[in-house]
C-alpha cells in the first residue's frame, strides 16, 4: 500500500497557500532573529538600567519564543514545512546579526529597529492574506503587529529624556 498524503482543501488555493506560507517563513525568520537578539541582550546588558532592561528583555524574548511556535504551526497548517535552521533564517531575515556586545542604549536602538522590521515583514503579507480570505493568518499577523509596534514604542520611550 502506497503512502499518499491527503490534499488540503480549506478554501485557499494552492498558489495562495504557497504565497502566504512563504511570507510566514520570512516572518518566522525575522521573529527568530529578533528572539535571539533580545535573548543575547538580556544575557549581556549592563549599566545603570541593568535590572530594568534585564527584566524587560526577558519578558520580550519569552513572548517572542511562544510566537515562533504560532507562526510555524500556521505554516504547517497551510501545508508547507516551517524553516528551522540558522542558515535558512539568515537567508530569509531582514534583521542582521549584531556583532559584539553593544552598550545598553545601543541595544535598545537595535531592538527598536528589529521590532519595526518584524512588523514591516508581517504587514507585507496582508494583501495576499486578504485576497485569499485567510482569517486565521490575518489574526496571527494582527496579533504580531500589535506586539511589535507596542514593544517598539516602549523601547523608544526608554531613549527619551
Amino acid at each position: 500500500m502506497k503512502n499518499k498524503s491527503m490534499g488540503i482543501d480549506i478554501g485557499i488555493s494552492e498558489l495562495n497557500r504557497k504565497k502566504i506560507a512563504e511570507g510566514l517563513c520570512n516572518l518566522l525568520a525575522d521573529s527568530y532573529t529578533l528572539y535571539l537578539m533580545t535573548h543575547n541582550f538580556h544575557w549581556n546588558v549592563k549599566g545603570p538600567q541593568f535590572n530594568t532592561l534585564h527584566n524587560m528583555f526577558m519578558a520580550q524574548y519569552s513572548e517572542q519564543w511562544i510566537a515562533l511556535d504560532t507562526i510555524a504551526e500556521r505554516i504547517r497548517a497551510l501545508g508547507y514545512p516551517a524553516p528551522g535552521t540558522y542558515g535558512e533564517f539568515v537567508k530569509r531575515a531582514t534583521i542582521k546579526e549584531i556583532k559584539g556586545v553593544p552598550k545598553a542604549e545601543e541595544m535598545i536602538r537595535h531592538l527598536v529597529k528589529a521590532q519595526e522590521a518584524t512588523a514591516k515583514t508581517a504587514r507585507k503579507l496582508f494583501p495576499v492574506v486578504a485576497i485569499a480570505n485567510d482569517q486565521p493568518t490575518a489574526d496571527v499577523l494582527t496579533q504580531r503587529l500589535d506586539i511589535h509596534e507596542k514593544t517598539a514604542w516602549m523601547l523608544r520611550s526608554l531613549l527619551e529624556d
